[in-house]
């Protein structure tokens, strides 16, 4: 369903708007070069230590903690919501407006590359990007390189090598390389250079502990051809006086730079972070980082970045999840010397789950970011809007094979994996988003947006659907907002992407009773919201990943924690995780081994589908 709000319903919201305190000012330092180069798949199918002690059981959207180091919840939610609204939409019948696609990026090139120096890593997360030509995709943790037509001209690329660093691990020595999670890329029109941005944990020389600091990793490209040299900075995040950084009095002494996202305006490139305590408990506002693009661009050595914390008590709003907007073809707000849309939500933060709240946060003056840093100003308001919810159960899929369920209760399989059998209780359900704000993107003067909510299902269960805003960023009216969502389905992870005429598409994971997890889309319009489910491309089976199972770190049945649209041109590009395959046990068992003839490996199956849509 979809409401119709064509006139400003946030006067009063916008005359309270506030303005945060001054910004910090950083040092931010160019580090080494870099071209991407495939890697060698290879290695044992499975080894006694197949997952980062660093990362296990690690959740940045459903409050689990990480492994024994760090101890750290990375989730604000302290409740949620009912389901508010019935699942009503459409599935198109057919689908006119999808040219084609391909796979992209699965398990088996993520554990498998770097001669098979890398961990069994799920989610994949997904950092899409788009332009000149090029499709760039990164997951946790490689990244390829393809043309227009589906060709792959790089990779896979472990990120460990891509960003100078050592391997994720040693198979040979047992020694450790930084730990690297939550990539995100961009391509800037004006600029015509490519940024890709990680999360970079730093470890104790070369064994599993974490050394507590942290920082997020930008490669920028030379050139306007991705397959090239970048040029790589280092910012540190760790926020506690060290480095240059600022003290935000983090527990035990480090604060983490989380769930990093990437978006720009005409003079700069904005980093926004989830700032959780490391080694403690705690979470401290979202963090709001303002590069210099030109400097960037142009490879300097220490470009002007200021840091604006929105932890601190003069920000009254609650900072979560605070995603800046990515434009397409270089189209920015030009007013206020230079602007950038941000938007987040803030139901995580009630006991209710619930909320018709959203936040426009605004960095303006971005023009001073070359001249006068501290001059670049934060304002931010709230918006109401349609009630959203936090979703509230996990999501039920298609019944099918799950060869690694079968081998753990299998005694003599189990004991190849080397792990105790056990027979896993119950259907094998996936995690589905909390209500943070996914993708952002400012298109036609407009700023759109999209985050998951709870709704009901036609069986009486709860699912999720995917609330959608297209916002007038000058008076904080509703150009529409509504909910999408099947009445036999969950629509999980939307991320929306806009053409500078101001259509737009949201891609999403479809999943339910009848359906295999499948990469979907809608149309997405400033008058009539969002179109029909389409299926992009059906998925072949279960999802079977290691997330959940005992003794494989437990916790939530991990799927993702955001996808990924970019627009070039008419043309929209949309990437989303979805199973390209299904086998059997005795397929599985069959060499080589665990790996269902190269389509997976012995403890995920998750793939990526790219798909391209003609508006």
């Amino acid at each position: 369903m979809h409401t119709r709000l064509l006139i400003a319903v946030a006067a009063m919201a916008f005359a309270t708007c506030a303005m945060a305190a001054p910004p910090t000012t950083l040092v931010l330092q160019r580090g080494g070069t870099t071209t991407p180069t495939t890697s060698a798949l290879g290695g044992a199918p499975i080894t006694s230590l197949e997952l980062d002690p660093a990362m296990v059981g690690g959740d940045a959207d459903s409050g689990d903690d990480f492994g024994p180091q760090p101890i750290v919840n990375r989730s604000v939610a302290h409740g949620h919501g009912g389901g508010h609204g019935m699942g009503n939409g459409k599935r198109a019948k057919s689908h006119p407006e999808l040219l084609g696609g391909f796979d992209g990026l699965n398990f088996h090139d993520q554990r498998y590359a770097n001669g098979g120096n890398q961990f069994s890593v799920e989610p994949p997360d997904q950092g899409l990007c788009t332009g000149n030509g090029f499709i760039m995709e990164s997951v946790n943790d490689v990244l390829a390189i393809y043309d227009n037509a589906g060709n792959k001209l790089v990779g896979p690329v472990d990120l460990n090598t891509f960003y100078g660093y050592s391997a994720a691990i040693n198979r040979g020595t047992g020694a450790y390389g930084p730990s690297i999670t939550d990539p995100s890329c961009y391509y800037d029109a004006g600029t015509q250079r490519w940024f890709q941005i990680v999360l970079t944990l730093d470890r104790i020389g070369t064994t599993s502990a974490l050394a507590g600091t942290n920082h997020l990793d930008i490669a920028v490209s030379q050139t306007s051809n991705p397959t090239g040299a970048w040029n790589i900075y280092h910012l540190p995040v760790q926020n506690n006086g060290t480095q240059g950084t600022p003290d935000h009095g983090c527990a035990d002494g480090f604060c983490l730079g989380d769930y990093p996202h990437i978006g720009a305006d005409a003079n700069a490139i904005f980093l926004t972070t989830n700032e959780f305590s490391l080694f403690g408990p705690g979470f401290y506002g979202a963090q709001i980082y303002v590069i210099s693009k030109k400097a960037l661009a142009s490879g300097a050595a220490s470009p002007n970045v200021v840091l604006f914390n929105g932890g601190d008590p003069s920000i009254t709003a609650p900072a979560f999840a605070v995603i800046p907007a990515i434009s397409s073809g270089g189209q920015f707000a030009g007013a206020h010397g230079g602007t950038e849309y941000l938007l987040s939500s803030d139901a995580v933060f009630y006991d209710s789950g619930t909320s018709s709240t959203v936040w426009l946060w605004s960095v303006s003056n971005t023009q001073a970011i070359d001249s006068a840093p501290t001059a670049v100003t934060l304002n931010y308001t709230p918006l109401t809007v349609q009630q959203y919810a936090v979703p509230t159960s996990l999501a039920h899929q298609k019944p099918g094979s799950t060869p690694l369920l079968d081998c753990f209760a299998t005694p003599s399989c189990a004991a190849l994996l080397g792990y105790p059998s056990i027979v896993y209780p119950g259907p094998r359900d996936l995690a589905v988003n909390d209500s943070r704000m996914e993708q952002v993107s400012f298109a036609n003067g407009k700023v759109w947006g999209t985050l998951d909510t709870d709704v009901l299902l036609s069986d009486g269960s709860h699912g999720s659907g995917i609330n959608y805003f297209v916002i007038n960023p000058n008076s904080g009216g509703l150009f529409v907002n509504g909910t999408l969502a099947l009445p036999d389905a969950n629509l999980t992870y939307g991320a929306a992407a806009v053409t500078q005429s101001g259509r737009g598409v949201i891609a999403f994971t479809v999943v339910g009773v009848n359906d295999y997890p499948s990469a979907g889309y809608a149309s997405f319009d400033a008058k009539i919201g969002a179109g029909d489910v389409n299926i992009a491309m059906t998925g072949a089976g279960p999802w079977d990943g290691f997330t959940g199972i005992p003794y494989l770190g437990g916790g939530r049945p991990r799927w993702g924690d955001y996808g990924a649209a970019s627009a070039d041109g008419n043309t929209i590009w949309i990437a989303s995780e979805y199973i390209a395959q299904t086998c059997t046990l005795a397929q599985y068992l069959t060499a080589p081994l665990f790996q269902c003839g190269g389509t997976r490996g012995a403890l995920g199956n998750w793939a990526t589908r790219i798909s391209t849509i003609q508006l």
